[in-house]
């Protein structure tokens, strides 16, 4: 029997990873459930076991939303069916709540326009 020490919420919500290893990345994905040390989202492609992972959550249903920056580890990503999705299961060791007033939504457009040129000449 499979016993966790939090408990899991079903929760599908906007998830954007920042960073995988040492790569910038830009990538939309969706979680499948949540809990207090870690979430398991659905990807298109398989990430590394083992490495560190930086990611949003976006708690939709807020006018601002809320988003939740956080720092974890890969711990597991299969693929439970063929053709379909990859079941990524990370923790979450640090988290932060990102402020969105005007200056950080420059930023965070300035960031994001940083990693897409990275990404472009990588």
């Amino acid at each position: 029997m499979e016993q966790r020490r939090a408990q899991r919420y079903k929760l599908e919500l906007p998830l954007q990873i920042l960073q995988l290893g040492d790569r910038l990345v830009s990538r939309a994905e969706q979680t499948r459930d949540i809990s207090s040390g870690g979430v398991c989202f659905l990807s298109g492609d398989n990430v590394d076991i083992g490495g560190k992972i930086e990611y949003v959550i976006t708690l939709s249903g807020n006018t601002p939303p809320v988003r939740i920056r956080c720092l974890g580890k890969v711990l597991r990503s299969h693929c439970p069916e063929a053709g379909g999705p990859y079941e990524v299961a990370v923790t979450m060791e640090r988290y932060q709540f990102v402020r969105t007033d005007e200056r950080e939504r420059e930023r965070e457009r300035e960031r994001e326009r940083e990693r897409l040129a990275a990404t472009a000449t990588a």
